[in-house]
């Protein structure tokens, strides 16, 4: 994992937050790299949930709702965890998080057993909505994607003309304030939510819960998390929400240990009722065919961008051996992005920066690709170190101009590069022209 977090920096993946004034703990800023490669997971789980569907439209919910929303939710009542201080070191931590030893509950920083009785603590952010602060203005900055969906269905459900079953999808900001944030990105305060709110009828849900989790197996496959490092747990009944018939939630084993990356939800018809009980207006579904009237249940595929992401850059990280340029062996580092989440799709390479139509040659293959995907242009230094810095980014092809490009040495490779493969380094000679079919048919 330290090789890991290292590469994130010094590649330009994932850097603290403001890390020049000592770091703010549980929030981080996505580099160059890093922002290429959460926006390629994004617009793929859009395209899968959204685009690819009849039956899913999508939204994009404020961050500042009504206190009003968050009371009958529950989450101003009842979104908590147990924390403890310890007297030692001074340590904040949550108190379904010790270690144990010998039955004695210990502080995992300094192994001191003199901790405070737990005590509930709100994870919402707590601020202000106008020019006071006072008790009419207190508002929260949202802890889930979820219930601005619940909020605005009514209106959804009217303007789409959809009937049941039929989601809500909305990709955003959430926040929590956690006692302990922990494992680089994967436990944060500000993180980003990817959740669809699947709407049905009662008797669909149990079915629907199947459903989606098998349908999100199938998404971290297509991504590129094998399907051996995936695992369903199965929420014990003592541990669900009081509200849910039926919780999965999808770990993939990180090198820090087997975490949670997405939970698939039965909840019934819990949020819309208690929305529909605080304010007093309908969000029932009218059936025309059997012309009833129901509050329609949900089941909520809710997995989090940030934690998709770190899964991403651990499942991808290799150490390998290859030659360098004298064909001495070295430790390559690789990440095997698959090519549809690959920050950097294609990178090109004039074999000499000093060979002007060599240089002019690459960079009319840039124009030429680059407006169907992300094209990195390399110019500096010995072909092979430009090969393994695309690698260390998990580049997946590269596209070198030399002189049989220009037909200076067989007049039958004019007009021809060499394409290599990131994975196998297997090099190949195509036309200039077909590279777009090639490559594309590869990145989707």
């Amino acid at each position: 994992m330290e090789k890991i977090v290292s590469l994130c920096k010094r590649r330009g993946f994932i850097f603290q937050s403001s890390e020049i004034y000592g770091g703010l703990n549980g929030a981080w800023d996505y580099g160059p790299l890093g922002v290429e490669l959460k926006r390629n997971l994004k617009n793929y789980w859009w395209h899968v949930m959204v685009h690819e569907r009849d039956d899913v439209v999508g939204m994009d919910g404020s961050i500042l709702m009504s206190r009003a929303v968050w009371k009958a939710s529950g989450h101003e009542d009842t979104f908590t965890d147990p924390m403890v201080d310890c007297r030692t070191c001074k340590a904040r931590l949550r108190a379904d998080q010790l270690m144990e030893n010998n039955g004695v509950k210990q502080c995992p920083n300094c192994g001191g057993k003199d901790l405070t009785e737990p005590r509930s603590f709100n994870l919402m952010f707590k601020t202000y909505v106008g020019a006071t602060e006072d008790e009419s203005s207190i508002t929260y900055l949202r802890p889930e994607t979820a219930q601005s969906i619940f909020v605005q269905f009514k209106n959804v459900l009217e303007v789409s003309r959809k009937k049941l079953p039929f989601g809500i999808a909305q990709i955003g900001k959430a926040f929590r304030n956690e006692i302990n944030p922990r494992n680089f990105t994967f436990r944060s305060r500000e993180f980003e939510q990817m959740e669809l709110e699947y709407f049905c009828r009662p008797e669909q849900g149990m079915e629907l819960l199947e459903y989606w989790k098998e349908e999100r197996l199938k998404f971290y496959e297509k991504i590129g998390i094998v399907r051996d490092k995936l695992h369903v747990l199965t929420v014990p009944d003592e541990e669900r929400a009081f509200y849910s018939k039926g919780t999965y939630d999808i770990e993939y084993d990180f090198p820090f240990g087997r975490q949670e990356l997405e939970g698939v939800a039965y909840r019934t018809d819990y949020d819309l009722s208690q929305h529909q009980k605080a304010s007093g207006k309908s969000l029932e579904y009218f059936d025309e065919e059997t012309k009833q009237k129901f509050i329609p249940h949900v089941v909520e595929p809710s997995a989090g961008v940030d934690r998709t992401v770190l899964a991403l850059i651990c499942e991808a990280y290799t150490e390998d051996e290859a030659p360098d340029e004298k064909g001495k062996m070295e430790t390559r580092v690789v990440l095997r992005f698959h090519p549809r989440v690959a920050p950097i799709k294609c990178a090109v390479f004039p074999l000499l920066k000093n060979k002007e139509p060599l240089v002019a040659k690459a960079k009319e293959i840039v124009d030429f690709l680059r407006p169907h995907m992300y094209v990195f242009y390399d110019e500096s230094g010995a072909i092979g170190r430009r090969y393994r810095r695309q690698d260390e980014i998990g580049t997946p092809f590269s596209v070198t101009v030399d002189f049989e490009t220009l037909g200076e040495k067989d007049v039958a490779l004019k007009e021809t590069v060499t394409l290599r493969d990131r994975d196998s380094m297997k090099q190949e000679r195509v036309a200039i022209k077909d590279l777009l079919s090639i490559i594309g048919k590869r990145i989707r």
